[in-house]
């Protein structure tokens, strides 16, 4: 088993609120995140590979092919949009990082050719924080 890990960047805004509460409650919980003018992030998008190397080309994939996969599935939808609003992926979905995570695995997934499974996506919201999800 071999590992490949490409890294991608966006940039993207979004609001932290959930409708349920009251706006006390939403900023107890998400502080400065529940702004109603939403706010941004420069993304770090780390994604990780895993196969057996095809003895043909020498690769797990192309990495080419996993940039492209990368750019048209999850950056090209996100890259300066609001994530509340503007993606449809995450169309009713509270934009946490941990829930853009999962929902950007979801994304690549499909994509990958059958022998390439996907073994991590890693997303750093800033560069103190940052999600691991290894698929359910």
């Amino acid at each position: 088993m071999i590992y490949l890990t490409r890294h991608e960047h966006f940039n993207a805004a979004h609001r932290l609120y959930n409708p349920q509460w009251s706006d006390e409650k939403n900023v107890e919980v998400f502080g400065k995140c529940a702004n109603a003018n939403w706010h941004g992030h420069n993304y770090e998008l780390i994604v990780t590979v895993k196969g057996e190397i095809n003895p043909g080309t020498g690769f797990l994939i192309d990495a080419k092919l996993l940039s492209k996969i990368l750019q048209d599935e999850v950056c090209e939808k996100l890259d300066h949009r609001n994530l509340n609003l503007d993606v449809e992926f995450m169309r009713n979905i509270l934009p946490s990082t941990e829930n853009l995570a999962i929902a950007i695995w979801e994304q690549i997934a499909p994509h990958l050719p059958a022998d390439v499974k996907l073994h991590c996506v890693k997303l750093y919201e800033t560069p103190r924080i940052c999600v691991e999800y290894f698929g359910n």
